[in-house]
């Protein structure tokens, strides 16, 4: 890794262990998307009767109103981060997104030293593919997620341009999982990444993908197209 390359992961790996913390609003956040995470995870499965499933409705509704009057967390309220728009990302992201329920959360970190990204996380029954294992879709975006985060050792962002994933035995759900990703290779703008996963020290997938390098221009023109579609 070069000195460039290695600064930059080094970045990196700063502002995520930067953003692990929060405080006010983004704290609260947090607490209850854990909450409802647990709601995710046992609503399908639940034995309550349906007068009772249906005295929790209006409370969820109600919730959800409150919520969406409140309007849109301006991106100023968090850290700046080396890419325009992702101010948010470690509490918004569909993988690791600490204040978003639907998130694991995947808790990934960027190992400057060993030039890898690690990662682990526990995946409820709301993931459930086949009986007791997770569903092989919702594996294939973690490893999406941990592979984009491997292209840092580049020196910048990566998006994905092809993945695949080799499923070698049925990974459970209801138990931690250790990802491990790194980067191979470049070649141009081409970034070649590979990770796998372990449940008890046994591999249950592999990935390998191929992301093109792109600049913070690109991340500012996300940004500046989601502000006017906001603006309408």
């Amino acid at each position: 890794m070069s000195e460039p390359d290695r600064t930059h992961a080094e970045r990196v790996a700063r502002m995520r262990d930067a953003a692990a913390v929060a405080e006010g609003p983004w704290a609260a956040k947090r607490r209850l998307a854990a909450a409802l995470r647990g709601l995710l995870a046992h609503l399908p499965s639940s034995a309550a009767d349906d007068a009772e499933l249906l005295r929790l409705l209006p409370v969820v509704q109600s919730a959800a109103e409150r919520l969406a009057a409140s309007g849109r967390a301006p991106a100023s309220e968090r850290p700046v981060t080396t890419y325009a728009g992702m101010e948010n990302f470690h509490d918004t992201g569909p993988m690791v997104g600490l204040s978003n329920p639907i998130a694991p959360p995947l808790e990934a970190r960027v190992d400057v030293e060993a030039g890898l990204v690690r990662a682990r996380a526990c995946f409820s029954a709301a993931y459930e593919g086949a009986p007791g294992l997770l569903h092989g879709g919702v594996l294939a975006a973690a490893f999406d997620e941990l592979l984009g985060l491997a292209t840092v050792f580049s020196g910048g962002a990566g998006m994905t341009r092809d993945l695949h994933v080799r499923y070698l035995r049925p990974t459970p759900i209801l138990a931690e999982l250790s990802f491990t990703g790194r980067l191979d290779r470049t070649e141009g703008r081409r970034l070649f990444v590979s990770a796998e996963v372990e449940a008890d020290g046994v591999r249950t997938a592999e990935a390998r993908g191929v992301f093109t390098a792109v600049g913070g221009e690109k991340f500012e023109q996300f940004a500046r197209e989601r502000r006017e579609k906001e603006r309408k």
